[in-house]
């Protein structure tokens, strides 16, 4: 896949600083996931200087211009995988976690450190969101995670999304399996719908 640049956001915000990286954050769209908009526009700065989480803004060259046609925030977690769920995954998904996970007696499932994909989306503006399909966005985070981990080690990555089947099926069409859920915060009510997230694990390979 070409065509794509990618961008750290804390990188940007050296090379030309925070007035002109806001300028380039508010013109991100994004009604189908307000969250996602928001998240952007109003707090990834704040989390790439925290260390937090670190965004990545994807470029596209469109009409002789360069603009921006999604983004992805990574950052570093620890979860939890019961056993209950660890049955219902398949023999050889239980092997690798099993390989790359510690075994916790007291709750007897496991404990994983694995990058979130916290935040994934297109940017609506201008129909820019045509210029990168919602797999292709996808992959980069992967792809990401994937060179990252050739430093630091690990093998899985994992996503958090409400349980509507459209969002539960382009995961799962693209690798990710349900491994548990996660009750919503009280600061998550407003923008999201449900009481919960579904939590979904990918085991990522090195080609990816």
């Amino acid at each position: 896949m070409t065509g794509f640049k990618i961008v750290n956001l804390l990188t940007m915000l050296d090379e030309v600083g925070e007035d002109t990286a806001k300028s380039i954050l508010s013109t991100f769209s994004c009604p189908l996931n307000r969250d996602v908009e928001y998240f952007l526009r109003s707090k990834a700065i704040d989390f790439a200087k925290q260390g937090w989480a670190q965004t990545h803004l994807v470029f596209a060259s469109y009409q002789k211009e360069i603009v921006l046609v999604g983004y992805f925030s990574l950052a570093n977690k620890y979860i939890h995988i019961s056993s209950k769920f660890l049955q219902k995954m398949s023999k050889t998904l239980r092997k690798r976690i099993s390989k790359f996970a510690t075994f916790d007696r007291n709750s007897e499932g496991y404990n994983l450190s694995a990058p979130l994909i916290a935040q994934l989306g297109k940017n609506f503006t201008n129909s820019y969101d045509k210029l990168i399909r919602g797999d292709e966005l996808l992959w980069q985070a992967c792809k990401k995670i994937s060179r990252i981990q050739l430093d630091l080690g690990g093998r899985f990555a994992y996503v958090e999304c409400e349980d509507k089947g459209c969002l539960v099926s382009f995961y799962e069409r693209n690798g990710f399996c349900n491994f548990d859920k996660r009750s919503l915060d009280s600061d998550e009510t407003d923008k999201l719908s449900g009481e919960y997230l579904v939590q979904m694990l990918k085991y990522i390979r090195k080609e990816d």
